[in-house]
């Protein structure tokens, strides 16, 4: 990661639950570079995506970009950073496992990839992201079965099944701050399959992929 901007950089890491701790420190929250970042991702993204994809549509191209910065996406590559180690939390967040909430997380790294693109420009941000997002860039160009289970099983499931899944989350286990989610996977009344993650959109992916197993004779 480039040597960035101190007091910008301590700005990236500040939720505001620590702002409205210690009023008198005179350092504002990361909502405001959250915003930047949030737009900066999507950039270098999606010029990523058009290089890689020269030929996609820009409904294909937006699908893609989704698939990679969508909150799960981006709070995962914060932990493989350990951004939650860093950041400056109230002691209500830290009680409630802050730290690992894939909310704050994918916000505090959209705060700092704001702070990379104002100390050095798009460019700068492109190297990062590169290295950030290389692994989900790459899985961007798998076929959509491997890579999206749900959108896969939502473009069969009207003509294997007759109408869409639904989702509903069953079960919560473990303490906040290492939370996993139970999801029931069914068709109208008819409950096919469930799976457990750490997050909801994960649990639902495992879910949708463990359906797709057993439809698939019916499809071949």
């Amino acid at each position: 990661m480039p040597l960035l901007d101190r007091r910008n950089a301590l700005v990236a890491l500040t939720h505001k639950s620590w702002v409205n701790e210690h009023p008198t420190e005179g350092v504002p929250d990361n909502e405001r570079l959250e915003f930047l970042g949030d737009a900066v991702i999507d950039l270098a993204v999606s010029h990523r995506l058009m290089e890689r994809f020269p030929e996609a549509s820009e409904g294909t191209l937006s699908r893609l970009r989704a698939s990679i910065v969508d909150e799960s996406g981006l709070a995962e590559v914060a932990r493989a950073m350990d951004l939650g180690g860093l950041l400056r939390l109230g002691r209500g967040e830290e009680r409630t496992g802050g730290r690992a909430k894939p909310s704050l997380l994918a916000d505090a790294l959209e705060a700092v990839i704001a702070v990379i693109y104002l100390d050095g420009g798009l460019p700068r941000v492109l190297e990062v992201v590169d290295r950030l997002f290389g692994e989900a860039l790459e899985r961007a160009g798998t076929p959509p079965a491997n890579r999206d289970f749900k959108t896969r099983l939502q473009e069969i499931s009207h003509v294997v099944l007759g109408g869409p899944p639904r989702y509903r989350v069953v079960a919560e286990r473990g303490p906040d701050h290492a939370k996993t989610f139970v999801v029931e996977l069914s068709f109208g009344d008819r409950a096919v399959a469930r799976a457990e993650g750490r997050t909801k959109k994960e649990a639902e992916q495992l879910a949708a992929r463990a359906a797709l197993e057993d439809l698939r004779p019916a499809q071949d």
